[in-house]
């Protein structure tokens, strides 16, 4: 019997180099694929369906190992059992007790490393972070990632869940993806704690029911021609970066980050890069006389201003071309602050409103003072619409439409106040 378990010798196994398989007895065996592949298999029938199990490469497991390892498989189906069950099963046990020395804290820091690449700028990973340590990690930061559960969620979210509604469903949302990442890793099982539909939905009010929505506060339409007025004659890069966030109905950070390299000045047309869009696609922006008036004027003031302290390595004169940011700051080569606008605002006295308010201006103006299509609105906006109106808008057609609404834009918001 013996004979028959063990047919292999330590000498067969060295000098097995031809492809193929070589029994060693009890299902046990040495796969060859090649001079380089070698491995033990154990070969087994359950419920009259033939399986093969991998025991490991031979460099890594000898022929004595094999063996132990075999034997091993011969006794579990003796007891009824599937030896690649039971195994799947001990790996995912050891997963799981190798789970509870991930704490939250280190799966927010494993996550965040895992997604950062797909998420827009470093402001964002900040903000994710921060709300999470915040709130979250006083009460289960140290806790197994496994070991999470509804009441550790709730002791995080019902502190602010009515004072701060809109931190607080970030928060939740946030440990909602944190959960469901270390679920997908194995590092932990069940239903995720966090979710809001048919779980925390039934505990927690609705934030609509605890918060009213904040709006961008919004300059009415019909005092845009004198505030328009009121900017120009503040004269400095940071009040023609505001009238051009007006004109363009941009968003802020788009302005801020605006470089010479996007604007075609003859063409008239401004083209955002994808990476800087809220939406990641890439947005032609038709750039109406008003605006080409301020980029011209940003041209002049870096001529004179920005080439004179712009060294790039190795040159010794100012580069002839513009470059760098088209609303340059203090330092050489350095865009504005994001305060710099704000700034504006509260030297017009109107510290009431915000930048972003005035795409809000823009939309009522265009929905109450023309005819020009929502549509159309919308994708000036750089909003998502209809994929049949996106379709048209990327053959070209929408472009000229968005042209003539800008046009009309700064006719009426450039108009000469009487």
């Amino acid at each position: 019997m013996a004979r028959i378990l063990e047919r292999l010798s330590p000498l067969d196994v060295r000098r097995a180099e031809s492809p193929g398989l070589y029994p060693d007895g009890g299902g046990l065996h040495l796969q060859v694929t090649g001079q380089a592949g070698r491995s033990w298999i154990f070969r087994y029938w359950l419920n009259k369906k033939e399986k093969w199990m991998g025991l490991g490469p031979l460099h890594c497991v000898s022929l004595a190992k094999a063996r132990e390892l075999a034997r091993t498989a011969r006794e579990l189906l003796h007891q009824g059992l599937d030896p690649l069950e039971e195994r799947r099963k001990a790996q995912k046990a050891e997963v799981l007790e190798e789970a509870k020395a991930i704490t939250f804290d280190k799966a927010i820091d494993e996550f965040i490393e895992a997604n950062q690449s797909a998420w827009r700028n470093e402001k964002h990973i900040k903000q994710w972070k921060t709300s999470l340590t915040t709130y979250a990690s006083p009460h289960m930061g140290k806790l197994a990632i496994a070991d999470i559960g509804a009441d550790e969620v709730l002791e995080v979210l019902k502190p602010i869940w009515g004072s701060k509604a809109v931190t607080a469903g970030r928060v939740r949302g946030r440990i909602e993806n944190v959960l469901d990442w270390a679920t997908a890793l194995g590092h932990r099982q069940g239903d995720n704690p966090a979710r809001w539909g048919g779980h925390l939905d039934k505990i927690l009010p609705a934030k609509a029911k605890v918060a009213k929505v904040k709006h961008h506060a919004a300059l009415p339409y019909k005092g845009m021609p004198a505030f328009m007025r009121k900017i120009a004659e503040l004269d400095s890069v940071s009040s023609r970066a505001l009238a051009f966030t007006i004109l363009t109905a941009a968003r802020t950070g788009e302005v801020l980050g605006l470089e010479w390299r996007e604007i075609d000045l003859e063409e008239k047309v401004w083209t955002v890069p994808a990476d800087r869009m809220k939406g990641q696609k890439e947005h032609r922006v038709p750039l109406n006389d008003a605006a080409i008036a301020v980029l011209t004027d940003m041209a002049e003031r870096w001529h004179t201003v920005e080439a004179r302290r712009w060294r790039p390595k190795g040159k010794a004169r100012p580069p002839k071309e513009l470059v760098g940011p088209v609303f340059f700051g203090a330092k050489a080569g350095k865009g504005l602050s994001n305060m710099s606008m704000l700034k504006v605002l509260k030297t017009l006295r109107r510290p009431d409103l915000t930048t972003h308010g005035f795409r809000s201006t823009f939309r009522d103006w265009a929905a109450e003072m023309t005819d020009h299509a929502g549509e159309i609105v919308e994708m000036a906006l750089a909003h998502t619409v209809a994929n049949k109106v996106e379709a048209a808008y990327r053959r070209g057609d929408l472009f000229a439409k968005r042209r003539a609404l800008m046009d009309d834009w700064a006719g009426f918001a450039s108009a000469q106040v009487e």
